[in-house]
């Protein structure tokens, strides 16, 4: 059994980590960067060692460093969190080599779906619908204008490899499209050392709706509905929520269905998610597979009263699920608003020294904080300072107190996107449920303008 576990993380998912390991009476290690020393998740666990310099490459992925910490502190696991090396492939062979049980799906499925173009074949494959495009890399882009003629403008240029926005863009002409793709392709090589692209339709008015999953290592896989995440900002979600305003019932047991149905086609284990985009008819295509805890998981567990951290570490513990299908059931409604440190006007980031932090409170609140008073939001990574989430009998009643909770959100000393959040949940569109992946284009920039 697991007995203690080294989260390779930082942050609020760190945090969130050892809160649930305290509660199960498991030991917890964190590991830091110099920039991270006085970090709030670092006095929450029992045993804290530094990592090295800020950068990184030299601290949070670093491999061998995270690997050797376990060993010298006789841990029996890691627990790898989101980003950094949450979905590298050569990191869990190397936990398991090493004899560190890692929470997470087996290395073979993490590069599998770690590569967007084998990915979209393995869904097809296990008879889930993928969208318009190229089941190939893309050679260059004289290929890529004669595939956007058969396919249609616009289309969405994306990194083989990519995550997070990098090496993607929305393009409209021929023109565009040569623009795009070769410097796409250097920045996809740049950051996941793979500048292969490839290209999908891009759905007008589309929803970004997601399954989250859990499945164990006796075969069994349920899932836990969906999260809708289409309010997003150069495509990195930023207000998401469950259930989602949008699909019936019917759509939804139909994208449940998809979903395990690819767990099992791939033999996955672990807390997983399928993304899908949906068109106005309700029409769901995949997009992406996220082999490890997702940003926006809390919504779920709000609405569900699972706690996913604890059913990761009973997986890898190769408990049987604790759950069937039929005991998971939905209550309320749950959205989450993640808080940065970036101008609410351009999104650039805004590091800097927090001189002053005041979190909201109340029953209907959950904070997930990655800092406090007293300090410094450095450019090393990324700027997501917390996430607020809010929880009500209905989705008015749960943008009622997202909106007061807002207001009550005190961070002074660096620039935050609060204000923008404040605009966006008070829109009469995102009122109406009309929460399109187009949002911010369609309603919070122009409104920025005229302002």
């Amino acid at each position: 059994m697991i007995k203690k576990i080294v989260i390779a993380n930082r942050g609020e998912i760190a945090a969130r980590v050892i809160r649930t390991c305290n509660r199960l009476g498991i030991d917890t290690v964190a590991v830091y960067s110099e920039a991270d020393q006085n970090a709030p998740f670092v006095s929450m666990a029992d045993e804290c060692f530094l990592l090295g310099p800020s950068r990184v490459q030299e601290s949070y992925m670093n491999a061998e460093k995270i690997i050797s910490i376990a060993e010298k502190a006789g841990a029996d696991a890691i627990h790898p969190g989101y980003g950094f090396l949450s979905e590298n492939s050569r990191f869990a062979d190397q936990c398991r080599e090493a004899g560190l049980v890692f929470i997470g799906p087996s290395s073979k499925v993490i590069e599998h779906m770690g590569n967007k173009i084998a990915a979209r074949q393995a869904m097809k494959d296990a008879g889930v619908p993928i969208v318009p495009g190229t089941d190939e890399a893309v050679a260059n882009v004289e290929d890529a204008k004669k595939i956007a003629e058969t396919i249609g403008y616009p289309i969405m240029l994306k990194a083989a490899s990519g995550g997070g926005g990098i090496g993607m863009q929305v393009v409209n002409t021929d023109e565009e499209l040569e623009k795009a793709f070769d410097s796409n392709a250097k920045r996809a090589q740049t950051f996941f050392g793979d500048g292969a692209m490839f290209m999908e339709k891009k759905l007008d008015n589309a929803r970004h709706i997601e399954i989250q999953l859990l499945a164990d290592q006796h075969g069994n896989a349920i899932h836990l509905f969906e999260r809708e995440c289409s309010i997003q900002r150069r495509n990195q979600k930023v207000i998401e929520e469950a259930p989602s305003p949008f699909i019936s019932e019917s759509t939804r047991d139909a994208m449940g269905e998809s979903a395990i149905r690819a767990a099992k086609a791939l033999n996955y284990t672990n807390a997983g998610t399928i993304e899908f985009i949906m068109d106005e008819d309700e029409n769901f295509y995949f997009l992406e597979m996220n082999t490890r805890i997702q940003v926006e998981h809390p919504v779920t567990e709000e609405v569900t009263g699972v706690d996913i951290v604890e059913q990761q570490i009973a997986i890898a513990n190769g408990e049987t699920l604790a759950y069937n299908q039929s005991d998971i059931g939905r209550v309320g409604h749950a959205i989450e608003a993640r808080i940065y440190a970036e101008d609410p006007e351009t999104f650039f980031p805004s590091p800097g020294y927090i001189s002053t932090f005041e979190l909201p409170d109340g029953e209907n609140i959950r904070n997930e904080t990655a800092v406090k008073a007293d300090f410094t939001v450095t450019p090393f990574y990324d700027p997501m300072i917390g996430k607020l989430i809010a929880k009500g009998a209905d989705r008015n009643e749960a943008i009622t107190a997202l909106k007061q909770a807002l207001l009550n959100y005190k961070v002074e000393g660096i620039k935050t996107n609060i204000p923008m959040l404040l605009e966006v949940v008070d829109h009469s569109q995102f009122l109406n449920g009309n929460t399109t992946t187009a949002f911010i284009d369609n309603y919070y920039l122009p409104m920025m303008k005229t302002n």
